[in-house]
C-alpha cells in the first residue's frame, strides 16, 4: 500500500467527514511523532500493531563489490520493528 492509498483508504471510510487533504496533515502527524518518540525514546509501541525500537549496528568488515577489496563499515544506528504476536496471527 502506497501513501496516497492510505489517505484514499482513510478519507474514504473515516466517520469524521474528514477530507483527503486533512487526512493527509492527520497521517503526516502521526508519522511526524512516532519518529520523535523513536527518537527521543529509542523505542515506540502501539499495542496490538508491532515496536519499533532504535538498534546500534557495530562496525564490521565488507568488500567492496566492484573492485573486491576489504573495505570497513562505519557503526551505525538503525530502525528495528518487531510485529505483535495479534498481528503476526492476523497474517
Amino acid at each position: 500500500m502506497t501513501k496516497q492509498e492510505l489517505i484514499n483508504a482513510i478519507a474514504k471510510n473515516n466517520p469524521w467527514g474528514l477530507t483527503k487533504k486533512a487526512t493527509s496533515e492527520v497521517i503526516a502527524s502521526v508519522f511526524n511523532n512516532i519518529q520523535k518518540a523513536i527518537k527521543s525514546a529509542r523505542r515506540f509501541t502501539y499495542p496490538g500493531f508491532g515496536t519499533w525500537n532504535v538498534r546500534n549496528l557495530k562496525a564490521r568488515k565488507g568488500m567492496n563489490p566492484k573492485t573486491k577489496k576489504p573495505i570497513t563499515i562505519k557503526a551505525s544506528k538503525t530502525v528495528r520493528f518487531r510485529p505483535s504476536k495479534d498481528l503476526k496471527h492476523s497474517l
